[in-house]
């Protein structure tokens, strides 16, 4: 079901990324963009794992240098059916974690340095399971492509905006699009891409705190990790923070409100404790 959910999505994507480089360019314009689509989701696949990784210097951790850690990952992907992933520290003192790599044979689990001195040892197991629930829904490679899609999609919209400034319209013909269509791709593509984006976003942190809890065997070590987490967020930022990865963190590690929280990728953290506190009690 998800490997399919996967397929379903790259194809949405995709096509939308060709017919927005048709509107734009026509014959040729979705022929580049196609090319770009494959190339994009080649690199996605095999290596945006290696990329946010180094991204952020996390730091392969083995046994002896983080048991506690270690232990708790290997204990919970047992439980999870899952084989044992890499562990990673990231060095920041900001509450955080992620969960990369393409398929469950090559999981990644990264925590910050932060995030271990804060947490109990339940709460830190409520993130890993939650991260651990990703990687066994194959969530990650989902908003990976998702994202990369979408970035390429706002690009080729930004490619043509500076292509119209400089007197590089094309001809309403098999050879160019036409220039209206493609001043309303150009508008309407990066919204519509955004907005997939953000809501498989937030359906699949809704699920991993599901999965998270049922790996666990309780939601009340998540419920408060993440209570924690946002406290911290605003305490202390996360530095260097990048809004293409921000989808990958258990919680968003862009700071601001208003109009930044109505288009983030992530759902309310009240919300998101209000349906774990929901789940049955007996799970424990």
């Amino acid at each position: 079901m998800n490997t399919l959910k996967t397929v379903v999505l790259l194809t949405f994507m995709t096509v939308l990324l060709v017919f927005v480089g048709g509107a734009i360019g026509g014959r040729s314009g979705m022929i580049i963009a196609f090319g770009m689509a494959l190339v994009m989701n080649f690199v996605s696949y095999w290596f945006s794992d290696k990329i946010v990784l180094s991204m952020y210097h996390a730091q392969p951790v083995t046994e002896a240098q983080a048991p506690e850690l270690y232990g708790s990952v290997r204990r919970l992907s047992q439980k999870a059916g899952l084989p044992m992933p890499k562990v990673y520290i990231i060095p920041e003192q900001a509450l955080n974690a992620f969960a990369t790599g393409r398929n469950p044979e090559h999981g990644v689990v990264a925590v910050t340095e932060g995030i271990m001195r804060a947490l109990s040892r339940e709460e830190l197991e409520g993130v890993l399971s939650h991260e651990l629930s990703h990687i066994k829904h194959r969530d990650i490679l989902t908003g990976t492509i998702v994202a990369t899609i979408a970035g390429a999609i706002s690009m080729l919209a930004q490619m043509a905006q500076w292509a119209m400034l400089f007197g590089g319209g094309r001809r309403d013909d098999d050879e160019g699009g036409s220039p209206i269509v493609a001043l309303v791709m150009m508008i309407v593509a990066p919204i519509a891409a955004m907005l997939v984006q953000m809501a498989i976003s937030r359906t699949r942190e809704y699920e991993a705190d599901k999965g998270g809890a049922q790996i666990a065997g309780n939601p009340y070590g998540l419920v408060n990790a993440l209570q924690k987490l946002e406290q911290a967020k605003q305490v202390v930022p996360m530095q260097d923070a990048k809004p293409a990865t921000a989808h990958m963190f258990i919680v968003n590690p862009l700071t601001g409100g208003g109009l930044m929280n109505l288009f983030s990728t992530h759902p309310p953290i009240a919300e998101r404790v209000k349906r774990l506190k929901e789940m049955p009690r007996g799970m424990r």
